[in-house]
C-alpha cells in the first residue's frame, strides 16, 4: 500500500480515532499535539524514515524540558510515547512501512499515590450542601450520584434528566464509547428525586447551572470544571484541608467496594477500566485486607 507523508497520515489517524475508535474531541486534540511535537522535533516527513533513534532523541528532548522537579515527569513523557505508539499501530494496520510500535517502551514511573479522604471526611462532604434551596439539592444529588456510581465527571455532566428512578441501575457511555451499567443507591435516588422535583426549568440536562452563572452561560448544562469547583467549595465548607475533586469521590467509591469484600475484576467493570492494571492502583486496599486475613487466620494451631 502506498504510504504518503506523515502530515497527511497523522490527519487520517486523528479522524480514525474520532470516528472509528470513538475517542473524545479532547483526546484527539491531545494526540494531535503530542504527535505534532514529535514530528516537528524529528523533522521526518515519511513513515519509513521513523527509527528507534528518532524516538530516543525525542525522549531525550522531553526529558530535558523544565518541569516542577527540574525535568519533565516520566508520566508526562509517557503521554507522548503512547500517542506515537498508537500512531505507529495505525500505520501498521494500514500496512504502511514504519517503525514497529512494540519497539517503543514507556518510561518507568513510580507507584501512583491515590488522593483519598477518610470515611468521616466523605460523610462531612456529602452533608455539606445544606437546606432546601435548589442549588443545595443539586449539589447533594450530584455528589451522592458520584459516590453511588463511581462515574467520571465527564460522564456525570453528560447525563440527561430523564433518568429512570424506578430502577436501581442505568447505562452510561464512557471512554472509547464503551457502555457499562452503574447502580443507584437509595440515598442517591432520594437526593436526585428531591432535586428534580424542585426544578422548574425545561432543560434536558440532569445537572444545570444556577444563579449568576446562568446569565453568562451559553447552555445550562454544568461543565466538568463547574462540578470540580462545586466539589472543592463543599470540601472547604466541610473542613477538609486536602484537595478534593470528583475523581477523589470516584476513588472513594472503589476503595469502599474493595474494603467491603468486592473483587478487583468487579470493581474494574464498575469503574469502566479497559485494563485491570488501571484498577490495580487500588491494590493497597486489598493488600490491607489480606494482612487482616493473615493476622486473624494464620498459625492459630501452633503452640
Amino acid at each position: 500500500m502506498a504510504s504518503g507523508d506523515l502530515k497527511s497520515l497523522k490527519t487520517q489517524f486523528l479522524e480514525y480515532l474520532e470516528i472509528e475508535k470513538g475517542r473524545s474531541v479532547k483526546t484527539v486534540e491531545n494526540y494531535d499535539r503530542y504527535i505534532d511535537r514529535f514530528l516537528q522535533h524529528s523533522k521526518i516527513t515519511f513513515p519509513a524514515k521513523l527509527t528507534e533513534t528518532s524516538v530516543r532523541e525525542f525522549r531525550l528532548h522531553l526529558n530535558r524540558q523544565a518541569g516542577t522537579s527540574g525535568t519533565m515527569k516520566h508520566k508526562t513523557q509517557n503521554y507522548y510515547l503512547i500517542a506515537i505508539r498508537a500512531f505507529l499501530k495505525f500505520l501498521r494496520k494500514r500496512e504502511i512501512e514504519s517503525l514497529n510500535p512494540e519497539r517503543i517502551e514507556l518510561a518507568k514511573v513510580g507507584a501512583r499515590d491515590l488522593d483519598l479522604i477518610t470515611h468521616d471526611e466523605l460523610n462531612r462532604l456529602m452533608q455539606a450542601p445544606k437546606g432546601p434551596a435548589l442549588q443545595s439539592l443539586r449539589d447533594r444529588a450530584m455528589m451522592e450520584l458520584l459516590f453511588s456510581t463511581g462515574l467520571r465527571v465527564s460522564e456525570l455532566v453528560g447525563l440527561d434528566r430523564d433518568l429512570d428512578l424506578s430502577r436501581d441501575e442505568f447505562s452510561v457511555r464512557g471512554k472509547g464509547e464503551k457502555i457499562r451499567v452503574v447502580f443507584l443507591s437509595p440515598t442517591a435516588k432520594t437526593a436526585i428525586k428531591h432535586y428534580l422535583d424542585k426544578r422548574t426549568d425545561l432543560d434536558n440536562a440532569l445537572f444545570v447551572q444556577m444563579g449568576k452563572a446562568v446569565k453568562s452561560a451559553k447552555e445550562l448544562r454544568l461543565t466538568s470544571r463547574s462540578v470540580e469547583r462545586l466539589v472543592k467549595r463543599h470540601a472547604i465548607k466541610a473542613g477538609i484541608t486536602r484537595k478534593v475533586t470528583p475523581h477523589v469521590i470516584r476513588h472513594s467509591f472503589a476503595t469502599d467496594l474493595l474494603e467491603n469484600g468486592a473483587d478487583l475484576r468487579s470493581v474494574q467493570a464498575l469503574l469502566g477500566h479497559a485494563n485491570i492494571t488501571t484498577t490495580q492502583v487500588y491494590t493497597h486496599v486489598t493488600d490491607k485486607h489480606l494482612r487482616e486475613i493473615h493476622k486473624n487466620f494464620h498459625g492459630k494451631r501452633r503452640k
